[in-house]
């Protein structure tokens, strides 16, 4: 069985179509930062003291342009580009790389940065979207910006479900169209004050960190520019480094062109954003804004459309390395890297509306962003480091690179974290919610495997054998298939042996044992067969990569036909009057879930977790949907965990009656 995954373009190769992908789905975010940098810069000029608004311009704007390269170009662009998991990238991905290190809590360090990473995924359409419709407030002051705002946003979400296929061929023209926007106007305002290029010189940023009572202040709306670096990392899988290096050339240049014009423009009119103009349209001729606040709108939807399918891509991922229940995912544009979760995608949805009803304008939104992605690129840069130390010759570099980027990024995050009263706490809320979660999720599948009993298959072959020939117990399926998670080939649950011989004992001609084994490769697509007792009971070891859908319907209905043509098992009913008339056997799922644990075994720590664990599983959907199995044929069971002895004392028997009749 094999699988060849679809793509217009090889993402091991830099090509021209590669390019302009990466331009339409990496660089969304980053490159809709324009539309509130400058006006969070300009709103965060309090207290500077004597400090010349011309020095403070270019004192931001070299803020900006050291920003953009130390943590966007060198740290992602140049570093964790390189820390690919069989070409794909992302927290998780990087998560899978480390793990095999001795340091069992580095599942807190991505558990952590891949809920901050969700938080601001819910923060970044709802500003980038209401940014740009503020632009119309140029025309009409009494534009309705809330109620269109979540009137696209709700456009977005909807047509996920859809598949973006054919609209994600137009999302890299348009940037072009967008970025090239940005540097044309930004460049034609350089001209009027051509010293702005002063900014280059790294000194103007020290010396408005260092002479500025509120640099902190500053610092935190200068962040903004970088917020969709981590983007470039996650983008990996899709577009490539290659790709994805050549187009950040292009983005830089542009982004800060525009910067650059914004504040050459800033210097004439100081006043303008209190006036509640934004510089980014206040840049453009009166004849270009009209068009200038549609293109800004595209981009921001571009943008929003880039973070609802990152999130779907982290939560698939999350899934394979139990950070998060099994969800259904499904593939609407037939493309395996574009998937649609539909739980997911309508909770976004629902904490997008939130966040722009609660905060209605942007720059109230400014103080909620920013904080939850500083958490990330804090644990990505912990991830990294450990990444970078696996050996000898790269430990020195290693530390000093997580020496300076933990002195810059704990700086941000400081920077951030004051803006906690002002909006900061929602993001943080919902981040803190969904690490609540995963880390209930990641440890209650623990605590429930320790009293897991897994047993000896061989032990019960000679009962099943017995029962398979037992006549007096009427035929459950022709092929009856279990759903195991035993690591060991040889070993099975104790409670699918309870299922077959205790429960209901359950008579099949063919027993399946399905186990699915998630690979570290993306993209692994495998099965293997271990009988177990001759024409009665296999093993089926699915390999799957975490970039592999799990439609294990269809899989096994594949390794069926291969076994039949192979003539291991019958390919007609094993029923006389069914075989006469060629019909194929039946085949029944029995998906099995525990739902008892004796109290008095657990810790207070335990039962608090079980009981976010069995909260999160609300959230997950049924086994069957999960795992791509029809519900027709599928009989979903419960059963005790087995291995678990009371502490309790023993109730006494204190006398027995006998009545005679």
């Amino acid at each position: 069985m094999s699988q060849t995954i679809s793509s217009h373009f090889d993402t091991k190769k830099l090509t021209a179509m590669g390019v302009l992908v990466s331009l339409g789905i990496v660089f969304g975010d980053i490159g809709t930062s324009p539309l509130y940098v400058m006006k969070a810069i300009v709103n965060a000029r309090h207290g500077t003291g004597n400090l010349p608004f011309d020095e403070y311009i270019e004192g931001a704007l070299s803020c900006i342009i050291w920003t953009l390269t130390m943590q966007t170009t060198f740290k992602y662009v140049v570093i964790a580009l390189r820390a690919d998991n069989k070409g794909e990238g992302g927290i998780l991905s990087l998560y899978s790389l480390v793990k095999k290190l001795k340091k069992k809590w580095l599942y807190v360090v991505a558990i952590i940065g891949a809920s901050t990473l969700v938080a601001d995924s819910i923060i970044t359409p709802s500003l980038t979207v209401m940014s740009a419709v503020e632009g119309l407030k140029i025309f009409s002051p009494n534009t309705p910006v809330v109620a269109i705002t979540i009137v696209i946003l709700a456009i977005v979400f909807i047509v996920q479900q859809f598949g973006t296929a054919s609209i994600g061929k137009l999302f890299g023209p348009v940037m072009v169209l967008w970025f090239l926007v940005l540097g044309i106007f930004g460049s034609i305002h350089i001209v009027d004050h051509v010293e702005i290029l002063k900014s280059f010189n790294p000194y103007y940023a020290y010396q408005l960190i260092t002479h500025s009572p509120s640099a902190i202040v500053i610092m935190g709306a200068v962040f903004l520019c970088t917020t969709g670096a981590e983007a470039l990392y996650s983008d990996l899988g899709h577009c490539g480094k290659q790709n994805i290096r050549v187009s950040w050339i292009f983005v830089k240049i542009m982004l800060i062109l525009n910067y650059l014009g914004q504040g050459a423009w800033l210097l004439d009119n100081e006043l303008s954003v209190s006036q509640g103009i934004n510089p980014i349209f206040g840049i453009m001729p009166e004849w270009a804004i009209l068009p200038g606040v549609i293109l800004a709108t595209a981009a921001a939807i571009i943008a929003s459309q880039s973070v609802i399918t990152g999130s779907f891509t982290m939560f698939s991922e999350a899934m394979s390395v139990s950070f998060w229940p099994n969800q259904q995912i499904d593939y609407p544009s037939g493309v395996k890297g574009q998937m649609y979760i539909p739980r997911i995608n309508w909770g976004l949805m629902f904490l997008c509306f939130i966040v722009v009803i609660y905060f209605q304008k942007s720059e109230a939104m400014e103080a909620a962003y920013g904080l939850t992605i500083t958490i990330t690129m804090l644990m990505t840069t912990t991830l990294l480091f450990f990444w970078l130390s696996r050996n000898k010759a790269t430990r020195v570099f290693a530390l000093g690179f997580v020496a300076v980027y933990l002195f810059i990024e704990l700086g941000f995050f400081y920077a951030n974290v004051i803006k906690f009263f002002d909006g900061g706490w929602l993001t943080m809320v919902l981040g803190g919610f969904i690490a609540v979660c995963m880390y209930a999720w990641y440890n209650g599948r623990l605590i429930k495997g320790k009293f897991l009993k897994f047993v000896k298959l061989d032990k019960y072959v000679p009962v099943i054998k017995e029962l398979k020939l037992d006549e007096t117990i009427p035929k459950y399926a022709t092929n009856l298939a279990f759903l195991s998670r035993s690591k060991r080939q040889d070993e099975v649950e104790a409670k699918i042996i309870y299922s077959i011989i205790r429960k209901q004992p359950k008579r099949a001609d063919h027993y399946f044992i399905l186990n699915i084994t998630n690979q570290e490769d993306p993209y692994t697509f495998n099965y293997t067969i271990d009988e177990i007792m001759p024409g009665t009971i296999y093993r089926i070891n699915f390999m799957l990569g975490f970039k592999i859908d799990r439609r294990i319907n269809d899989y096994f209905d594949q390794v069926l036909q291969d076994m039949m043509e192979e003539g291991s098992i019958p390919n007609r009913s094993s029923h006389p009057s069914l075989r006469h008339y060629n019909v194929p056997p039946d085949l029944k799922y029995v998906i099995i879930d525990n739902t008892y644990i004796n109290d008095t075994l657990l810790t207070v720590k335990e039962k608090i977790t079980l009981n976010i664990y069995n909260f999160v599983k609300y959230i997950g959907s049924d086994d069957f949907k999960a795992w791509g199995i029809s519900a027709h044929n599928v009989v979903v069971e419960s059963a005790p965990l087995l291995d678990q002895k009371s502490n309790s004392d023993k109730i006494r028997q204190v006398n027995f009656h006998r009545y005679d009749s």
